[in-house]
């Protein structure tokens, strides 16, 4: 699964991949894999990054087109 939301979250704030990867305690390889979707995203990242941008884990993931947290 590709997450073309996470790369354009993160482009929206002006960051790099290496900036959201240093949040997550991880290498920006690893990131990359995530918004490529050639690696599962762990729970905690996922909720690091839905509190981090302020939208629900659900817009990330595509189930929804509403990115307000419930």
């Amino acid at each position: 699964m590709y997450f073309q939301r996470l790369k354009d979250l993160r482009e929206d704030r002006d960051m790099k991949q290496a900036d959201v990867a240093k949040l997550l305690g991880i290498q920006q390889t690893v990131y990359s894999r995530y918004e490529r979707g050639f690696q599962n995203i762990p729970i905690e990242h996922l909720l690091k990054l839905a509190d981090f941008y302020n939208v629900s884990t659900d817009y990330i993931l595509g189930r929804t087109n509403n990115p307000n947290k419930m």
